[in-house]
């Protein structure tokens, strides 16, 4: 194995510094022999390399274990956050550098030399750390710098006679629209423009219901995942999995919001709440059943309609039915008509982000008044 190797070459030149520097010293000072090369430099390299070699052998499993851990955690660290931590380890460590040359000066062998070294590796851990928990906020920097230079680029260009649209807002789905599956369809007819952004910790919340011992659960994950399967391979629409997390913010709904205000994306959900919630936080919002309400078909006060009352409603005396759409009629005076195909009046309709309700009552009703 190459890293087995790598290790005993770095126990052997460790061990030859450490008996080139060492060893002639530990020979002159104990002084139990007169030869002259025993106190030689070059024979303490030898001597400490051989040490330091056989030492290797009972270390060197441990030694490739632990890097291999090492190996394996910065493999599953996304390409961003590696980034960006890097860049704010290099920015602790010049900021230490700095901090620390004034302290060179000073006669206190405990500040020029402790204290630098407690700077050095604090900075370093502090700059990581900003560099890697902030890095969704120096992403929404460079895009506001390139939308910034996009949209001027654009309008001169209009100026011109020749010019683009601008690039429609990315589009982030929720786990409630894609478990809802109807995205699939509205992608595939192309109204829906701009890139879709699949966030990682949506993924994971899909996969944790798929993994539900609940059947109904797990099938409305599984589901899910064949939607977005879908979205991803068959159909013309641009899809990135966003590979960030807000560590601090437990709730998928505020991460999917802090993900809008930080790319400046519109959210695609068919979750009432949250649909509530972005408007309160002035996040745009694009909902799945204001868009099924707006092409249902227009049923007005008046109208007549054949429908079948299916079962009671909540107040006394209702009966509910359904339109082919799915959408729900509530019967006043209907509860004596259930099981019935029967002509109603629409007398009013309510319609909602979380769905059209209509009213009406008996033809036969009304006729007899």
């Amino acid at each position: 194995m190459v890293l087995k190797k790598i290790v005993h070459l770095f126990f052997i030149i460790t061990g030859g510094t450490i008996g080139y520097l060492y060893i002639p010293e530990i020979v002159n000072l104990l002084d139990f022999t007169d030869a002259a090369w025993v106190a030689s430099p070059y024979f303490g390299s030898v001597v400490g390399a051989i040490i330091l070699f056989f030492v290797s052998y009972w270390l060197v499993d441990y030694i490739v274990e632990f890097l291999r851990w090492i190996e394996e955690g910065l493999v599953k660290i996304p390409v961003g956050d590696l980034f960006f931590g890097s860049v704010g380890l290099i920015m602790g460590l010049v900021i230490a550098y700095l901090m620390n040359i004034p302290l060179q000066y000073i006669n206190i062998e405990f500040v020029s030399q402790v204290i630098p070294l407690f700077v050095t590796i604090l900075l370093g851990y502090f700059g990581f750390q900003v560099g890697f928990r902030r890095r969704d906020e120096f992403v929404n920097l460079l895009n506001i710098n390139k939308k910034e230079r996009d949209k001027k680029k654009t309008t001169a260009e209009q100026d011109g006679g020749d010019g683009d649209q601008l690039i429609p807002k990315a589009k982030i789905l929720d786990t409630s629209v894609i478990i809802d599956g109807r995205i699939a369809d509205i992608c595939q007819t192309s109204f829906l423009e701009g890139t879709i952004i699949i966030p990682q910790f949506v993924l994971g919340e899909l996969q944790h219901i798929a993994d539900s011992s609940d059947v109904l659960k797990r099938n409305r994950g599984r589901r899910g995942l064949d939607v977005l399967n879908r979205i991803q391979k068959e159909l013309p629409v641009k899809v990135e999995i966003y590979e960030g997390d807000f560590e601090d913010i437990p709730e998928v709904d505020s991460k999917l919001i802090k993900l809008a205000k930080v790319i400046n994306g519109i959210v695609v959900t068919n979750d009432f709440n949250l649909n509530k919630v972005c408007d309160l936080q002035g996040v745009p919002v694009l909902n799945i059943n204001d868009l099924a309400n707006a092409v249902k078909p227009v049923v007005l006060p008046g109208e007549e309609l054949m429908v079948q009352v299916i079962k009671d409603g909540k107040e006394q005396n209702q009966g509910i039915a359904y339109l082919d759409d799915g959408t729900m009629i509530v019967v006043e005076e209907g509860r004596n008509y259930i099981g019935k195909t029967i002509e109603v009046l629409i007398t009013s309709v309510l319609q909602t982000s979380a769905g059209r309700m209509i009213f009406a009552k008996p033809k036969l009703l009304e006729k007899a008044l």
